[in-house]
Order: C-alpha cells, then structure tokens, then sequence
C-alpha cells in the first residue's frame, strides 16, 4: 500500500507528537454538500448508493476536495449488518431507517444467520479497496460500524425510536435471548471490521449511538461489555501500523472510565462533556475525540472560530486530540461553515504542539 502522506490523525490516536490538531467530521460525505446530494440522485435511493462501488467511493471522496480533512470515513450505514441477516433494511423519505422484519422472541433470534461479511456486504469491503486506491495515501481510511446493542434497538424496535420500549421490554423480560443477539451481533460485527481491515480501514470506529439511553448497570452489562469483546476480536495491526479502534457512545460521558478500559484506543466524545474535565478523568490512558456540538455549524464564522478555540484551550497542551462534531453534520448546513471549522482547527492548534 501507498505510504500515508498525511498520518497526523494516527499519530493522534497513538499520543504522538503532531503539528497541529488533526479534524474530521462524523457523516462529513452526506446532504450538507450538494455534490452528494447530485450523486445520489444518480443511485436512485440511499441503499443503491451504498451498494455501489464507485459511487461509495465517489461520495467519500467528495469533502476532501472541499476541506484539508485529516482522514476520510467510508461512506455506508451501520445498519448494513442486519440487513444482510435478513431483516429487510428500507429507508422511508423523512422517516429514517425501517426494517421489514422485527426481533421480538427468542426463536427470532434464534434463527437470525451468522454473518458472512465476505458473501453478504462483500460491496462494503470492495468499496474500502476502491477508496483506499483512490485516497492514494492522502490520509488515512475509517472504517466503522454500529455497536451490537445500537443494532438490536432498530433489529427490535423495526426503526428509530424515542423510549425505546421494545427494545428495553426484550431486555428485562427476556434477558438471555437479548444477550444470545449481541453475542451474535458481537460476531458479526468483528468480522465486519476485519473484513474492513484486510481491505484497507486505516482505523476502525464503533457507533454507539444509543447505549446512552441505558442506566449504568444496564450500559456495562448490555452494550460496554460486547464493545469489549469486539476491540479484543479486532485485528491489531495492517500495514506495518498499529490499527487504532475508537469508541462513541453517544451520551456516554458518566461512563468515561469505563469505556477507557475496554482496551480501545480513543473514546469519542459527544457535546455534552466539557473535554479538559473528560482529560483529567482518563489521563493520557487512551486518546479522545470530539467534541463540538454540530449545531454551532449554522453560526457566523466568528462564532465558529471561538468554539473551536474554546475546545482546543480546554483540552490543553499536547497530543492525542483528534477535532470532531460531537455528533454527526447536519444536513442543512452551509458548506462555507465546515470551511471555517476545519481551517479553525488547523490555524489554531498549532499553539499546543509546540516545543
């Protein structure tokens, strides 16, 4: 493979030395930039777009040449996994994700397949190789994919959810079958992400989406500890370099130690933390990520700087800092912004790598 010409975002990851703050931006290839928007209308649907190779690689492609980002992340969805066991992914406009079939019982479960990432998402893996062909060593590649306890919230619920009372009600009431689909899912998703790996993902992100929406005894036991068992499954290195993993958990922040300790290598962190406290609660124990709420992206340029400059202060001096939304870009966000943002971040960091 190509020699990165840009490893600043890995060398965070690993809390060595870098110029300046690396950045990337979660859902940073998606509807905010009109040259997605136009691609996708080619695809037809937002599946058809996942499932084609050079279209896939095309829209990963499409904020880099906008925005000096510091890593590309594979353009799919995290609900590819339960798709390809059966469940009938479909996407309503305005409505989000839906599946066709719903786990409610234990025999449901029972009879989901093991995932074959090779025969089922091979166009997953073969739009990682087109990416990393065609990124030709200008930053590295994120692979990623959705926690087991996210996938079975929308494999119970049959879609998003605001309670999430199905999924919840599965958990307390049949404990045993809900830990018989992470087990599954946790398999799944390890092969996922090596298939990944093989095929060129530079780093590895687990989307943690919903283990916020758990109490603490419920969070460890039901999302944390299958997390903990991918990180353990996952290949250790490619390329001659260390494959860092990272952990987000959305509204995970009363759990940062926790997380810490499941053997990633960076935890992600949404806005709802202050990141100079998350610092001094982990150490230098593992890297972090984040953590600007998205929302400040409709803000004026001068508005966006100051945040960005707050965030950097607060995280301090030193490495192992990688610049990102504490959640996903919105979709109507003006372009421009993302412009300010990144070149913020740049600019402004370098102060805290010196010497």
């Amino acid at each position: 493979m190509t020699a990165l010409k840009n490893d600043r975002f890995l060398r965070a990851l690993a809390g060595e030395k870098v110029d300046m703050t690396p950045v990337w931006m979660m859902r940073q290839a998606g509807r905010y930039l009109p040259e997605y928007r136009a691609t996708r209308k080619v695809a037809g649907d937002f599946m058809s777009l996942c499932r084609n190779t050079e279209l896939a690689c095309e829209v990963t492609m499409q904020p880099l040449r906008r925005y000096a980002m510091d890593a590309a992340i594979l353009f799919s969805d995290i609900l590819t996994i339960p798709d390809a066991m059966g469940q009938g992914l479909y996407f309503s406009e305005g409505e989000g994700p839906r599946f066709r079939k719903v786990v409610r019982t234990e025999k449901d479960v029972e009879q989901l397949p093991e995932l074959n990432t090779a025969k089922d998402l091979g166009y997953v893996t073969d739009a990682v190789s087109a990416i990393r062909r065609e990124l030709n060593g200008s930053v590295p590649l994120i692979g990623f994919s959705g926690s087991p306890w996210t996938l079975a919230t929308y494999m119970i619920e049959g879609s998003g959810s605001k309670d999430f009372r199905n999924a919840k009600a599965f958990m307390f009431n049949q404990p045993e079958a809900m830990h018989l689909l992470l087990d599954k899912l946790a398999r799944g998703v390890i092969d996922y992400l090596n298939a990944q790996i093989a095929a060129g993902a530079q780093a590895v992100q687990i989307f943690d989406t919903w283990g916020g929406v758990l109490s603490t005894h419920a969070y460890r036991e039901f999302s944390l500890a299958y997390m903990q068992k991918i990180v353990a499954g996952l290949t250790k290195e490619a390329d001659g370099r260390k494959v860092p993993v990272i952990l987000f958990t959305k509204n995970g922040g009363l759990w940062l130690e926790d997380i810490a300790a499941s053997g990633c290598d960076a935890v992600g962190l949404d806005w709802t933390i202050d990141i100079g406290t998350a610092r001094a609660r982990i150490g230098n124990k593992v890297a972090l990520q984040g953590n600007m709420d998205p929302t400040i992206l409709y803000s004026s340029p001068s508005s966006i700087r100051a945040e960005v400059d707050r965030i950097l202060r607060d995280y301090g001096q030193g490495s192992g800092h990688v610049f990102n939304l504490g959640h996903g870009i919105t979709p109507d966000v003006d372009p421009a912004n993302v412009a300010v943002f990144v070149e913020s971040v740049h600019e402004l960091s370098q102060q805290y790598h010196q010497g």
